[in-house]
């Protein structure tokens, strides 16, 4: 691959190129008419006539020499010459008259002979050709016909050093701006997204303005952000707006497999886009581009990483200066290493986020209100709880849920309101649930069941200490439903569905409820089986729980004075300290946990049967049988407990 890649750099000029093209046409020359021995100039008689070899037998004292050249091909050659003729004579004859000419007539009359050796043909090469045929145009065909499969290798060489193999380079397609559909108004919400963009067009639309403040650069944007925020959709809107054309390409589509096709097509396209004028480049999916170079000892890997950086510089910005560069990535330099000098091109920076509540609510109506009048129950539609299931999804998977919804209701032939709408929801982020699994498995049922109440009650645990009534404990919740059916998708028995939450700045006392809401699942068998009595079902919740205590010990120091992300340490330093810190700290919170979770063993029994008997309790559900138990819940909430359960309530974490 390096001397590839250095023939490749030598093409690149025009003399090397010229040079080369020069001595494949001497050696051409020298394969097709360079003789290797001297050629006989007499006369050639060419004929296919069998009746001259007959005749020879008449006339053998006259024959000064009689030769058979190749007699094994397919078309053997008699020459023979005459004592007082200079001509050679040529007879072509067919394979199968040979044998019995040599029998018949040779043979039998005694008429001498011998078999033409390769010094006498390669000077009367002229023989084994037919009547009129040219010798030199001969010689090419032979070479051609030899060498064919070599020169048509040379040749596909030759083109994939200087155009690439067909069907991997880029392919960009130029969008017109009456082929581009849609608006700036079709992007809901994201006002302070727009407000940038507004920004952007008024920096294109009046560059003049700008140069007389000394800003001359191109104008080079990027876009980050979550896959499915709207980013494509907006330059789209963008080019339509500035009207002009939009020039789109994938970054990943850059490499062709050969050493310098990213850059070739780059400067391609920058190529298809300067003879557009006014026009705009977007490489989507590019976040390979942004990654830092010199990682690896092979130069040329930073070939189109640096070819880019030329072209956003505006090295050719007289030849292109109507030339928008947009790069979108699914990654910013926050949550990724990028290349600095690569970050230092764009002059504007447009980082995309989630839709918040309200604009969720907003993406729902306006993707509902495009289907066929009378499919959506918009009374019985509370699009305030689907956009608080739907927490911390993209607008592309808002779509699809909504899509989804759609598909189940043609099928069901029935409305679209919010129950359809959480089924819709559950099917596209969970996948398909199945009761067939355990049904025939009680115990295992059962035991699923108690896991998953047991999620349930350290969820609400909290409340319920604090004296809040159901109804408020009900409004707090952000359960969806408990479910004892399997999902293959996540590899779960079981499971309990809530809403997302927008905030994602977490104190330390709501990551110790989140610990403490994973290990209630494992906390429930060890109550109901003991401790030996554990199933490896709660795997997942002892890795997340995990992660979750690594984070509060090790990375963001919480419960020491000393703020130090201990991983960043190495293990010499803080392996065995923050090991006995983080044990410490699980063995506290789950103790809690195991403790609290006997205050509510005679409701959970209560409650499963039920579960077990319907396998899926939606939160209404959920809550009215706990209305039904109230007297229960208080009395166990107000009784004191066993010795165990009071040695793990004094561990627990003040809230």
């Amino acid at each position: 691959m390096p001397n590839l890649a250095k023939l490749q750099i030598a093409f690149r000029n025009l003399y090397v190129r010229l040079a080369a093209g020069l001595l494949a046409a001497v050696l051409i020359w020298v394969c097709l008419v360079r003789s290797d021995a001297v050629q006989d100039s007499s006369p050639l008689l060419y004929s296919q006539n069998i009746a001259e070899i007959t005749a020879l037998a008449t006339r053998k004292d006259q024959l000064d020499y009689l030769l058979v050249a190749r007699p094994l091909s397919e078309s053997p050659r008699y020459v023979f010459k005459f004592k007082n003729e200079t001509a050679l004579h040529v007879v072509k004859v067919p394979s199968t008259s040979h044998l019995s000419l040599e029998r018949e007539v040779l043979l039998k009359n005694a008429i001498p002979y011998s078999i033409a050796r390769d010094d006498f043909l390669a000077s009367h090469k002229a023989v084994l050709l037919d009547e009129g045929e040219n010798s030199t145009t001969a010689q090419a065909a032979a070479f051609l016909r030899r060498h064919l499969l070599d020169i048509l290798l040379i040749g596909l060489i030759i083109y994939a050093l200087k155009f690439g193999i067909p069907g991997m380079g880029m392919n960009a397609s130029v969008i017109t701006p009456d082929k581009l559909k849609g608006s700036m108004d079709d992007l809901i919400g994201m006002e302070d997204i727009k407000q940038e963009v507004l920004h952007l067009e008024d920096m294109i639309r009046n560059r003049a303005e700008y140069k007389s403040h000394n800003i001359d650069k191109p104008f080079n944007v990027m876009l980050t952000g979550p896959a499915g925020t709207g980013k494509t959709k907006l330059v789209g809107y963008l080019a339509k707006k500035l009207n002009v054309p939009l020039i789109q390409a994938s970054g990943s589509a850059l490499e062709s497999g050969f050493v310098g096709g990213g850059s070739k097509a780059l400067n391609a396209l920058y190529r298809k886009a300067c003879s557009h004028g006014h026009c705009m480049i977007f490489l989507d999916e590019a976040q390979t581009l942004f990654m830092p170079r010199g990682r690896g000892d092979k130069k040329w890997e930073d070939d189109t990483a640096n070819t880019l950086l030329g072209l956003l510089d505006g090295v050719k910005s007289d030849h292109g200066a109507g030339v928008i560069w947009v790069v979108a990535s699914n990654f910013d330099d926050a949550s990724s290493a990028m290349d600095e000098a690569m970050l230092r091109r764009f002059s504007v920076k447009i980082n995309f986020r989630l839709p918040n509540k309200g604009e969720r609510s907003a993406l729902l109506h306006s993707f509902l209100s495009r289907k066929k009048k009378g499919l959506v129950d918009w009374n019985d539609l509370d699009l305030g709880q689907v956009a608080d299931m739907t927490a911390n999804l993209s607008p592309a998977l808002l779509e699809t849920v909504v899509e989804r919804a759609s598909m189940i209701s043609i099928q069901e032939k029935t409305i679209i309101n919010t129950d359809l709408m959480f089924r819709a929801f559950e099917r596209a982020t969970l996948g398909l649930t199945d009761r067939a699994t355990t049904a025939e498995k009680h115990k295992q049922r059962e035991r699923v069941a108690l896991h998953e109440l047991g999620h349930f009650f350290m969820q609400i645990d909290p409340y319920l200490r604090q004296g809040m009534s159901l109804a408020q404990v009900k409004e707090k919740s952000p359960l969806l439903k408990i479910s004892t059916e399997s999902v293959s998708k996540i590899g779960a028995l079981g499971y309990v569905l809530q809403a997302g939450d927008d905030v994602s700045l977490r104190t330390l006392e709501e990551l110790e409820q989140d610990v403490i809401q994973l290990y209630g699942g494992v906390a429930a068998e060890e109550l109901f089986y003991g401790a030996r009595g554990i199933s490896v079902g709660s795997q997942n919740d002892i890795e997340k729980a995990t992660r979750m205590l690594n984070l509060m010990v090790n990375r963001l120091s919480m419960y020491s004075r000393a703020k130090i992300d201990y991983s960043q340490l190495g293990a010499e330093h803080a392996g065995e300290q923050s090991m006995r810190q983080l044990q410490a700290k699980s063995d506290e919170l789950y103790s809690y946990t195991l403790g609290a979770i006997g205050d509510y063993k005679a409701v959970i029994e209560s409650i499963k049967d039920t579960l077990l008997d319907q396998y899926v309790l939606s939160k209404d559900a959920v809550f009215a049988l706990l209305e039904e138990r109230c007297e229960l819940l208080m009395a166990q909430l107000a009784a004191p407990r066993s010795a165990v359960s009071s040695s793990a309530a004094a561990a627990a974490p003040a809230w």
